[in-house]
């Protein structure tokens, strides 16, 4: 059986106190990392980045479409202005002037077609724009709003890192003042366990949290003072003090 004096094991409730305090501040750390107003916020942001994206693309295609009518309305434009100018000029055949006169007429008309068009695509434009400045907004309010948290977070796991710095320091400090062999059977149990040591204080097995049966206290009770025993349900060290019997 493995031993160390009273004083060394009792040190052991002191170097467990600053694992423990290691233990809780990885546990906040993990909960600020894992909060979940960062994934409902990464979702929404993602759906709101789609319907942005389709909204721009809706807008896109439709002055794309835009440009086409444009283009259109001036080729029209350009033959009614070139028809025109032959017709003012009144060379030609009569049937031929006649001809050019209905011509014009058509493109007129075409022209019109075009200009109607060109008017609803514009109108549609304008509402595509409108919706696309709209989800812009939804996304930089979700943006807004997860910057903030996402700082608010930082700020929170920053002070724990800090602060985890600083007891890391006080347990390498103080794991040096334990003996070699004590302080290595609390380093195996604490990794096997997730607990190095726990006292036992009025029968009761911190480690576990329960009762010891007669038979295991009386077997812990037997032991030499120095000796180092564990809990039987657990596996943790037992600190023992004669005044916690």
């Amino acid at each position: 059986m493995a031993k160390a004096a009273p004083a060394e094991q009792l040190k052991l409730l002191e170097l467990q106190g600053l694992d423990a305090k290691l233990r809780s501040l990885a546990g906040r750390r993990k909960v600020l990392e894992t909060d979940p107003r960062i994934t409902d916020l990464t979702d929404a942001l993602n759906v709101a980045n789609g319907e942005l994206g389709a909204a721009k693309v809706a807008v896109h295609d439709a002055e794309a479409e835009l440009r086409r009518a444009e283009a259109d309305v001036e080729q029209v434009a350009t033959r009614i202005q070139r028809d025109e100018t032959r017709l003012n000029s009144g060379t030609g055949l009569s049937k031929d002037l006649v001809a050019l006169q209905s011509d014009i007429a058509s493109l007129n008309k075409r022209r019109s077609d075009l200009e109607d068009v060109e008017l609803e695509i514009l109108e549609r434009l304008d509402t595509l724009r409108e919706r696309q400045a709209a989800q812009q907004a939804i996304v930089d309010d979700i943006q807004g709003s997860f910057g903030s948290i996402r700082a608010e977070l930082d700020e929170a796991i920053a002070e724990i890192a800090a602060e985890e710095t600083v007891v890391r320091g006080q347990r390498a400090a103080f794991a040096e003042s334990l003996d070699a062999g004590v302080l290595a059977i609390y380093e195996k149990t604490i990794t096997k366990r997730g607990v190095g040591a726990a006292r036992l204080f009025h029968g009761k097995s911190e480690g576990s949290g329960m009762m010891l049966s007669p038979g295991d206290l009386a077997e812990v009770k037997a032991a030499a003072e120095d000796d180092i025993v564990f809990c039987p349900d657990s596996g943790v060290i037992l600190v023992r003090s004669a005044e916690w019997n």
